[in-house]
């Protein structure tokens, strides 16, 4: 034979690699979250997911029953890094300098969404608009637990304050802060990621609080 001419062997591509059932469904979630941040990627179907991952639609449902679960994976990655830091703020048994305890929180919350622009579309609901009504819900209870988080530690800091409704001002606080969170991530979301949510954050922290 021809040292010029390649064997079969040579000639034949790679065989891809087999990932195991984690992995897949890991790099499924992955390309999903991706998929979320480019333009006009409010509703995505099962077939593009699969085309971008170079498999088919029934290949994605070995992993996952349903784009409704994807997205459920998605929202508990998202409930449990952010609560993760979340709940540590709250928890730390004395007081925090400047903007506090509630600062932090909003700080973590901003930072993960701007860190993953993709799930921020998950976070706002604008990804989830063509989805089952359960992940709408779902997601609200996310911003429901920030906002209790943050009334926790808000009427922690009225009491030391010596307040005389301590519950009420903090109910009161927290509403506001959870409305400029929410707000930071959708402006984020609707400029195409141009607008970050940490855009000039200390100082807006320090009017708030």
């Amino acid at each position: 034979m021809d040292s010029a001419t390649p064997s079969a062997d040579a000639a034949a591509p790679a065989p891809r690699k087999r990932l195991k059932p984690g992995e897949r469904r890991a790099q499924i979630l992955q390309v999903l979250a991706a998929m979320l941040q480019e333009p006009g990627a409010e509703r995505i179907t099962t077939a593009a997911l699969a085309a971008r991952l170079d498999l088919s639609e029934a290949a994605l449902y070995r992993h996952f029953a349903s784009k409704a679960q994807m997205f459920e994976a998605l929202i508990e990655f998202i409930e449990s890094s952010v609560f993760g830091l979340v709940n540590g703020i709250v928890d730390t048994p004395h007081p925090l300098p400047p903007p506090g305890k509630a600062g932090r929180i909003a700080s973590v919350v901003l930072q993960f969404g701007e860190k993953n622009p993709g799930l921020t579309r998950v976070m706002v609901g604008d990804a989830l608009v063509y989805e089952h009504e359960r992940l709408t819900a779902r997601i609200n209870q996310f911003f429901d637990r920030i906002e209790s988080s943050l009334r926790q530690v808000l009427r922690a800091a009225a009491e030391a304050q010596g307040a005389l409704t301590p519950t009420v001002q903090a109910q009161v606080q927290a509403s506001v802060w959870v409305s400029f969170i929410m707000g930071r991530l959708q402006r984020y979301a609707r400029s195409g990621f141009k607008r970050l949510p940490t855009e000039q954050l200390e100082a807006s922290l320090r009017s708030i609080g």
